[in-house]
């Protein structure tokens, strides 16, 4: 057995329903599964989604507050007013600054951007910002990406005489700011549509409205915050992310070109993970350290040299924040492990002082990864009495509303279902972490926190052909709402699995079915390699793709995860001393349960660890359900075994090793003429020395070492001979007996055959010599439990 890494939960529709849409559109079933799981079951919807050139964009107009914003925009361009297009600093609010200075600059508005430093003023509209705009003629400002909770600052806008809009995508909070306009397509009442655009969304449909276009020329541009910022890839974002995608493969500004270069990307098409692992993180990298304003420069350069000179400045600050991501990270897990462990706690809330505040949101990303729980990663100011967080969550905790139940004690807070903002009281830090426990309690079952691994498909090998994975292509970008579909594979078989890559840390493997294959390929998953035997039949999951290799074109599975229902065997029996031991010891000692059924004599095959004696431990009080079983050496006898299953369970694995020093299956075995000669060789000399004639006898019979004092044995038990100092003598009148009578004579011939069932024989026949066990074992429980 080989449990899997997440939950997966497998989506399935009706037989007909896939029938009917694979008919209607023309697609492989595969694909038409896929689509219904989707929320497609009409051609329409079908052809909606995969239609690269039928799909439009919304009026802009149907959003609330976008007339009464583009007029009072378009007034400020014809008297000259100073227009502040005031952004965020991550690569949603970067991108949208440099969207709407586009827009602004084309249409000949006066107008600049200002983006806050993180760490010197904090997130969103602040008031000194505003104060300072006003005093240098600002007449009107325009927040990018931020500003939907700036209550204060609205007021504080309207008392100076300053037009203020909002332009956002966050969840609005019960009091909206008192603000000039706000344009969010989530504000109550709002007919747009579409309500999950990013902040470079709203932005791009106020270009929109601006320029009387659809400002194609910017889908470069918003296509990196739609991505970056993790909005659901679907409706009007699978357009600006479809479109945007080819718009940035092509794109002649000087700024793109250089982030791209500083990337590595060349002229294969751009994906989406070229912007969400690439561009973006790069993005957010000047914001998270410093100020965000080379990333906005970046984006509006007008010249190569500027724009090479930015973005390897930007480059270069990505690298330091990974630096910094990673020591952080590695204290979060000491604080979380050492302080706060998961089996006392349901979310996580972990601070320190000085942390960067600027990458704390990735931090607490890695902590979700690691512990799957909720977290809130703080930086504390000491000086300041506060603690500024990111918080991430799972599935079944909304961050946003779970955080909304305690605003009396977060005074600045924002965000979305699975990821949040705040800052707090610093004193009120453990307070937040008592109550969100406590809340996490009454809505997260045990189950919640185990991952989810929602899968797309439960497919066959057979089905997976270049032509449907090129089908499969055709429904990227992929990203939150439209994920890379995951697809399941059960009860298939292992053609060859082995590790590859430098340090063998990567799983190469092929997935075979009916006489169908398919290769698959798991990053990160050699360690697995020792957990699965060829014989296993397995569950796989993960995503498809295509691979190229010297000029050979074939579908490839991007491996996520592996599983193996059922309980497994691994064949140890030709290791030896000291391998035995080097291999017991990596696997899991709270798992394990090592057997010895010859008493000391097999203890020092693996030194350190707890051994059972199956003599002396009462299995009665303990259980090997779920447990991997460790035998050692050969049983006396096979019952010892069978009653083992019968009163401790089945494990999820055997490990057979069966070591014994002697064999007595090739050795010290003679036949019954064997015997004879022997015993009329006694009788003959009256006494025989057989002691010092040993080797003389057994290289005369072509015996092997140890034969002659094993019938010597034989013979003495049943009263045949006399033995003293190595001298045999015959038996003045013994009785008649047969060889069968003699205790050694019936334990070697049990241990030739002990020895031929668990030490010679093929990995097949052992395997059903354990299913045959287990089974027996099953039924003689069934039957306790009826009778009780």
């Amino acid at each position: 057995m080989l449990k899997p890494r997440a939950r997966w939960q497998v989506q399935t529709q009706d037989q007909t329903e896939i029938d009917a849409l694979a008919q209607s559109c023309q697609l492989p079933p595969l694909v038409a599964k896929l689509l219904l799981n989707r929320g497609m079951r009409e051609q329409k919807d079908v052809q909606r989604f995969l239609d690269k050139d039928g799909l439009d964009f919304y009026d802009p107009y149907l959003m609330d507050g976008m007339r009464e914003t583009v007029d009072r925009i378009h007034q400020a361009v014809e008297q000259q007013e100073h227009i502040v297009v005031f952004g965020d600093y991550d690569a949603d609010g970067v991108s949208s600054t440099a969207v709407l200075m586009h827009a602004l600059i084309e249409i000949g508005a006066k107008v600049e951007y200002y983006v806050p430093n993180r760490f010197t003023e904090g997130y969103g509209p602040n008031e000194p910002a505003l104060r300072r705009a006003k005093e240098e003629g600002c007449g009107l400002m325009i927040t990018v990406d931020t500003g939907i909770s700036a209550v204060h600052e609205a007021d504080v806008a309207k008392e100076i005489g300053l037009d203020f809009i909002i332009t956002d995508h966050h969840e609005p909070p019960p009091v909206l700011p008192d603000a000039l306009v706000i344009l969010n397509p989530k504000k109550p009442g709002c007919p747009y549509p579409f309500k999950s655009l990013a902040g470079v969304g709203v932005a791009f449909k106020l270009a929109h409205a601006l320029l009387g276009r659809v400002p194609v020329d910017l889908l470069d541009i918003a296509v990196i915050g739609t991505i970056a910022d993790l909005v659901p890839l679907v409706d009007e974002n699978r357009l600006i992310a479809r479109l945007g995608l080819e718009a940035l493969q092509g794109s002649e500004k000087p700024g793109l070109m250089a982030i791209k270069k500083v990337c590595g990307f060349g002229a294969d098409a751009m994906e989406a993970d070229h912007v969400g692992f690439g561009i973006g993180p790069r993005m957010n990298a000047a914001g998270r350290l410093d100020s965000a304003d080379p990333a906005v420069d970046l984006l509006l350069a007008e010249d190569a040299e500027t724009a090479t000179s930015l973005a390897e400045g930007i480059d270069q600050l990505n690298k330091e924040r990974q630096a910094i991501v990673n020591e952080m990270t590695k204290d979060a897990i000491e604080f979380v492990d050492e302080s706060y462990p998961v089996s006392e706690n349901n979310v996580l809330i972990v601070g320190k002082e000085g942390w960067n505040a600027g990458v704390i949101g990735i931090v607490a990303s890695r902590l979700v990864e690691r512990y799957y729980r909720p977290v809130i990663v703080m930086s504390f100011d000491s000086e300041k009495g506060k603690a500024k967080g990111s918080a991430r969550s799972i599935e079944g905790f909304n961050m946003f509303q779970e955080l909304s139940k305690n605003r009396d004690i977060l005074p600045h807070f924002g965000g979305h279902p699975m990821a949040a903002g705040l800052t707090m009281d610093l004193d009120l830090v453990d307070e937040l972490r008592d109550r969100l426990h406590k809340q996490a309690d009454e809505v997260l079952t045990e189950e919640d926190y185990s991952p989810i691994a929602k899968v797309d498909v439960l497919a066959r090998v057979d089905e997976v052909t270049l032509s449907v994975v090129k089908q499969l292509e055709k429904l990227a970008p992929f990203g939150v709402g439209n994920p890379k579909p995951k697809i399941m594979f059960e009860n298939v078989h292992l053609g060859q699995i082995r590790r590859i890559g430098s340090d063998s840390s990567h799983l190469k493997l092929s997935l075979t079915e009916h006489g169908a294959t398919l290769d698959g390929i798991g990053f990160r998953m050699g360690h697995l390699h020792e957990e699965i035997t060829r014989a296993a039949a397995v569950q796989a999951l993960g995503t498809l793709s295509v691979n190229e290799w010297n000029g050979t074109v074939k579908p490839q599975l991007m491996l996520e995860d592996l599983a193996v229902p059922e309980w497994q065997l691994f064949d140890w029996r030709s290791l030896k001393p000291p391998r035995i031991e080097e291999r017991v010891h990596e696997l899991s000692s709270d798992n394990m349960v090592c057997v010895a059924f010859r008493g000391e004599e097999s203890e020092s095959l693996v030194s350190g660890l707890p051994i059972v004696h199956t003599e002396s431990f009462q299995w009665t009080q303990h259980s090997l359900t779920d447990k991997y079983l460790v035998l050692l050496d050969v049983p006396r006898e096979q019952k010892q075994l069978k009653e083992l299953f019968e009163k401790a369970g089945k494990p999820s694995r055997v490990y057979s090793i069966f070591y014994q020093k002697e064999d007595s299956f090739f050795s010290s075995n003679p036949s019954r003429d064997d015997f004879k000669w022997f015993y009329a060789l006694i009788r003959q000399r009256q006494q025989l020395p057989f002691k010092k004639q040993q080797k003389q006898i057994e290289h005369h019979k072509g015996w092997s070492s140890g034969t002659v004092q094993y019938m010597a044995d034989v013979f003495e038990e049943l009263g045949f001979i006399e033995c003293s100092n190595g001298v045999a003598v015959a038996a003045a009148q013994p009785s008649k007996k047969d060889l069968t009578q003699s205790l050694i004579y019936r334990s070697k011939l049990e241990q030739a055959d002990l020895e031929n069932e668990f030490v010679y024989s093929s990995y097949d026949q052992l395997r059903n010599w354990f299913e045959a066990a287990f089974t027996v074992a099953d039924e003689a429980n069934h039957n306790v439990k009826e009778q009780v």
